[in-house]
């Protein structure tokens, strides 16, 4: 078995921009390039954009391609897809599903969303009543119900879905999890007009929306144990995230602090530092959580990771509207767009003030994931649960 070393993934990346220049190569050819020389994820299997490596040469890699000017998969636009479909699909997925879908998703070529929450299944995602019956005849899953809060579903091409399969079994089984056709007939998405005056959210309508039976991920009442594995992934992906010393969210608020020092008072230096701090503590512990990554799959951690980065948005951003000052009641523009993507640190201070709100909400409810970091983490007794050996169907709704 050969041991791959970050000299033959160095080696491997000249041999791609020997053969593939990025100055005279289009974009969308550069990244199937790079994923067909398992460079995409090198800790993926060979033959899905990987090399079976370590994953934390991964750095390696990406290093050495931006140092040479090649395009990136614009991560931030496809982010669903990459953090949490990606590795579901890995975990669950047929060989035919992983070749189907990893390749035009790493790619960017087709964009993810995920249809999880719903009108009467946030917090307690289990309880869901979106519902998929088997069509005898073809073998085809019928689905019909109701998402709501889905990012990206405006611009999705696929979607990862869980619709209950037997309403006689406990909410936690009975679920399956499913491959969504954003395109396929019944499937519609109308916006979700947030505090910010945009929709990146949707609510999307399920009438009669067939999906073949091959599109299924895992098996039939699998589908809690399948989900639990991309809501992981989702943590890791939302509070992990890379970013440089002094980056993220900090950043506009420590450079308007050393610009212009005519706004600074003793008390908001005080709380700038510890913020300062707490910010680069926790990025700190995302390089750590990474490296943990590289010996499995992602466990609960992943959730404190999540509960800091939404503590921390929401008080540097109203740090900042207060450093500001009357400035910082200024918005830019409420116009009702419908954007590709969250963008944080291109915005003025309203804007991230506003939108840091969603923070604890999305990916997981910050009094969820209290509740799983106490359980998991630490170890403590569970909360009481009267509905966890009730069929679905005996619920009171």
């Amino acid at each position: 078995m050969t041991v791959i070393t970050a000299e033959h993934l160095l080696t491997r990346v000249r041999d791609l921009l020997a053969a593939h220049p990025p100055a005279d190569t289009g974009r969308a050819d550069f990244l199937r390039a790079r994923f067909d020389a398992g460079l995409a994820w090198v800790h993926y299997p060979e033959g899905l954009g990987g090399l079976a490596a370590p994953r934390t040469l991964q750095a390696v890699v990406d290093a050495e391609l931006e140092a040479a000017g090649a395009p990136d998969n614009d991560p931030r636009r496809i982010g669903i897809g990459l953090g949490m479909a990606a590795p579901t699909i890995l975990a669950y997925g047929t060989d035919e599903q992983k070749r189907r879908f990893l390749r035009p998703l790493w790619v960017g070529e087709e964009v993810w969303c995920q249809l999880f929450s719903e009108p009467g299944a946030g917090s307690d995602l289990a309880a869901l009543g979106t519902r998929a019956l088997r069509d005898a005849a073809t073998g085809d899953w019928i689905v019909d119900g109701q998402k709501v809060w889905t990012s990206s579903a405006h611009t999705a091409r696929w979607a990862i879905l869980i619709a209950r399969t037997d309403p006689a079994l406990p909410k936690h089984q009975g679920i399956t999890y499913f491959l969504c056709d954003m395109h396929a007939p019944g499937v519609e998405v109308r916006p979700l007009r947030q505090i910010t005056g945009e929709a990146e959210f949707n609510e999307v309508f399920l009438t009669g929306v067939r999906i073949p039976d091959s599109h299924r991920l895992g098996a039939v009442g699998q589908g809690w144990e399948v989900a639990r594995t991309t809501l992981m992934n989702e943590r890791v992906s939302i509070g992990g995230m890379r970013i440089p010393r002094e980056g993220g969210m900090i950043a506009p608020v420590a450079a308007a602090w050393r610009e212009r020092p005519g706004l600074r008072t003793h008390a908001l230096h005080q709380r700038l530092l510890e913020l300062w701090v707490e910010a680069e503590v926790a990025r700190l512990t995302g390089e750590r959580l990474r490296q943990q990554l590289a010996a499995g799959q992602p466990g609960p951690e992943g959730s404190g990771m999540k509960l800091t980065f939404a503590r921390l948005n929401q008080e540097i951003s109203g740090l900042e509207v207060e450093l500001l000052g009357e400035e910082g009641l200024l918005y830019e523009d409420w116009t009702m767009r419908r954007p590709e993507l969250v963008d944080f640190t291109g915005r003025d201070a309203g804007y991230r003030y506003l939108r840091a709100k969603g923070n604890s909400i999305e990916g997981g409810t910050s009094e969820i994931l209290l509740n799983i970091v106490a359980e998991r983490v630490l170890g403590l007794p569970a909360e009481p649960r009267d509905d966890k050996d009730l069929a679905w169907k005996d619920l009171a709704r």
